[in-house]
């Protein structure tokens, strides 16, 4: 907690996301990754995604990045192509770094209306994008609370907020909060001065800054690049559930072609071949289709 005199972050633009068709029947508002939002280091793309039980993200491959989802509502299922298949629901975390590899695909459980919640890539250093992939996944229960005051609830899903840390291993450090927050309250957080970062409303309205920018659902805001290590959020005549997500940049070259993310095109051109060609990481994928998206 810091004190009342410090100075927050303010926020330098918010950016409104609307909604767009992706993958097989879905629904996403997409944040970060949009025109206006290209890249926020180490962020590569933020989505809102609400899929009913015809739609989804079948098979697809990645390189290069990590993939974070949080489920709001209902049930999603995952498969991939190691085996590694799983089902997540209400609350839960699946925390997945591609690496050198994975070919998996996302589904909504069929049995249920529809699956809302977020989806989060994160960047890879360097010296990182070629690691084995790997998965944390936790569900509900087992993220850590903090609770500053009445009325105001933070799932620690990264990081740390208010001296509850979350278990989660980042290899590029992000914290990644979930708070709840009742009208008429004040709460503050802590970021570290070197991080960028930004909120993502989900619900409601709230009041970010000393000068108080007006932030609403579905809009995303960035933070002033200031060396500020605050940030204060206000809530007025409306509760307010929102993202807080924040992390240290790269600020390495960033060369992208759909889920394949490297530093040069020279590494795209590789990542390619080695797709096409079932080798460096790959190699599972050959004849392989996951059972769910059948």
């Amino acid at each position: 907690m810091t004190t009342a005199a410090s100075t927050s972050r303010s926020i330098v633009k918010s950016v409104l996301s609307r909604e767009q068709a992706e993958g097989a029947g879905a629904r996403v508002r997409r944040s970060i990754g949009r025109p206006e939002l290209r890249n926020h280091d180490p962020f590569l793309m933020l989505d809102e995604f609400n899929v009913d039980k015809n739609g989804g993200f079948p098979d697809h491959p990645h390189r290069g990045f990590e993939t974070v989802t949080y489920m709001l509502e209902g049930q999603f299922q995952h498969e991939d192509f190691a085996g590694h298949k799983g089902t997540i629901g209400p609350g839960d975390l699946q925390w997945m770094t591609a690496g050198r590899g994975i070919v998996h695909s996302e589904m909504p459980v069929k049995s249920q209306t529809r699956a809302h919640g977020l989806q989060l890539w994160i960047n890879l250093p360097r010296e990182h994008k070629m690691c084995e992939p790997q998965y944390q996944e936790l569900l509900d229960g087992q993220i850590p609370r903090a609770t500053p005051e009445e009325g105001v609830v933070v799932k620690v899903i990264a990081g740390e907020s208010h001296g509850v840390k979350s278990q989660v291993y980042t290899r590029t450090p992000t914290m990644y909060l979930d708070f709840k927050v009742a009208k008429n309250k004040t709460v503050v957080q802590t970021i570290p001065k070197s991080y960028t970062g930004f909120i993502y409303m989900l619900k409601g309205t709230a009041f970010i800054g000393d000068k108080e920018f007006e932030g609403q659902a579905h809009h995303t805001l960035t933070f002033s690049e200031d060396g500020a290590e605050s940030v204060k959020i206000v809530t007025k005549d409306e509760d307010a559930h929102f993202v807080f997500i924040a992390g240290e940049p790269l600020k390495e070259p960033i060369v992208q072609h759909g889920p394949f993310v490297m530093n040069t095109t020279e590494d795209i051109y590789k990542t390619f071949v080695d797709y096409q060609y079932n080798q460096n990481g790959f190699e599972r994928a050959k004849n392989w289709k996951s059972s769910i998206a059948a």
